[in-house]
């Protein structure tokens, strides 16, 4: 179990291959690795068009509180060495 509404339970193992069963909530999304990292990278790819072009009216800009310019800071990906 993990918490109290997702439950993972072995199917089968045949080999070096096992099979999961996974039982959760549909307001919880459930994805194999390479699914997840397939749609962050969509996700990402389409902010990135937005900040290159500078779509952000410049109004919004003016109107953002200190607080929310430091939470945008944080947010952006940092570089791995």
């Amino acid at each position: 179990m993990i918490g109290d509404d997702v439950e993972i339970i072995i199917v089968d193992v045949r080999g070096d291959k096992v099979r999961l069963g996974i039982t959760a909530p549909r307001s919880i999304p459930v994805h194999r690795r390479e699914i997840y990292d397939a749609i962050q990278r969509e996700k990402a790819d389409k902010k990135e068009p937005q900040k290159q072009q500078g779509k952000e009216p410049q109004a919004n800009k003016e109107e953002k509180t200190g607080q929310q310019q430091d939470q945008e800071h944080h947010n952006q990906p940092t570089e791995k060495p």
